[in-house]
């Protein structure tokens, strides 16, 4: 259902089939037999043996899987151990930092609101946060973290911080009455609340209007997870010199097996010879020297709060040239701070300013009055 902050509250209960005492407890059951669970939706994860078996899906690796395979069909067992050692220590690391990375993700989801007070059957109880359906009375106060979306009906002095969904670092004061537009971005939607978003003052009663992924939140959880993976510039990078070295090499080994032959060293010793040259040029250290170069760049990153799940994402960030973002309270603190005050003719530091009161008395005293 679309402008909910256009109807008036009549008009909003009557669609939502709902009313200031609440849903009884069968409608409620029913609902949420319809509507689904109140929680984000997650695509398939992935099994522990599909991320290992995706860390050899590269062009060069599979090179070096061909070799050791030639390699040890001619007898040359050390080398083929040497080069299975370097490739299952990379699928390994790639592994285990793709599921560190989940485990960050999963206690960030754990920051939701688990329960909620709501009027069900005319009486105020708490249920599961998961269990809300639209139609459902949620009762807000401060310190609350908002678990669905909704219209307020009665607003005692609500102010909620919608950080999460918009970057405005100043608390919104929220009314109930109808807005009378057509189009309203997010932000100017006063008389509604959103998932996760914290209750810092006052108290609401609020009519749920969406749940699940049907919120704001929820949108921006399906459009995450319909987004397509694209290559990095570092595997670009890798899979175009790895295409040409390997038609080097190819083309190399097949001239030195021709001259072979044609010298009549036997077809067997040719063969044996042109692989040990194939082994020889392809760079078996390079894909583990990415991997651990990549996974101290994300450690370095996580101490930092910044989660990486995919450890090539590392160097793709590092390319970037322009970051689009908001300011306040994302790149700044939204705090003022005195550099200069000017005062009696004369422009002083803040650290001379402390120690010369009769001479910024006066514009100390007007600072405070504007605020």
């Amino acid at each position: 259902m679309d402008k909910q902050w256009k109807l008036s509250q009549e008009e909003l209960l009557q669609q939502m089939n709902s009313s200031m005492n609440g849903l009884t407890a069968e409608e409620a059951k029913k609902r949420l037999e319809q509507y689904g669970y109140n929680k984000l939706q997650e695509g398939k994860r992935k099994g522990v043996l599909q991320v290992f078996a995706e860390q050899f899906a590269d062009l060069l690796v599979v090179i070096l899987i061909i070799a050791a395979i030639i390699s040890a069909l001619t007898g040359g067992v050390e080398g083929t151990i040497v080069i299975l050692a370097v490739l299952i220590l990379n699928a390994i690391l790639g592994t285990v930092q793709h599921f560190k990375a989940q485990k960050s993700l999963d206690s960030l989801k754990a920051m939701a609101a688990p329960n909620a007070r709501v009027i069900r059957d005319g009486q105020k109880m708490e249920v599961p946060a998961a269990e809300l359906v639209p139609g459902d009375i949620l009762l807000l106060e401060a310190g609350d973290v908002t678990a669905a979306d909704g219209r307020v009906l009665q607003n005692f002095s609500l102010q909620v911080s919608e950080s999460a969904l918009t970057g405005e670092s100043e608390n919104v004061n929220k009314i109930d009455t109808p807005i009378d537009q057509d189009e309203l971005p997010l932000g100017d939607r006063l008389n509604m609340v959103y998932s996760s978003s914290l209750v810092s003052y006052g108290r609401a009663v609020v009519l749920v209007t969406g749940t699940g992924m049907q919120t704001e939140i929820g949108k921006i959880a399906d459009l995450m997870e319909s987004a397509q993976e694209k290559a990095t510039p570092l595997q670009r990078s890798l899979d175009d010199f790895s295409k040409k070295l390997s038609i080097i090499i190819m083309v190399i080994c097949a001239i030195v097996f021709g001259l072979g032959v044609w010298r009549n060293m036997g077809l067997a010793e040719s063969l044996m010879f042109a692989v040990a040259l194939a082994v020889a040029a392809i760079p078996e250290a390079l894909s583990s020297i990415v991997t651990i170069g990549l996974a101290i760049g994300t450690q370095k990153m996580a101490k930092e709060n910044a989660i990486i799940k995919n450890l090539r994402a590392v160097e793709g960030l590092g390319c970037v040239s322009v970051i689009c973002s908001d300011k306040t309270g994302t790149l700044t603190q939204n705090r003022m701070t005195v550099k200069k005050a000017y005062a009696n003719g004369k422009v002083w530091e803040p650290e001379e300013a402390k120690g010369n009161e009769k001479a910024v008395n006066g514009l100390v005293a007007e600072s405070v009055l504007c605020n």
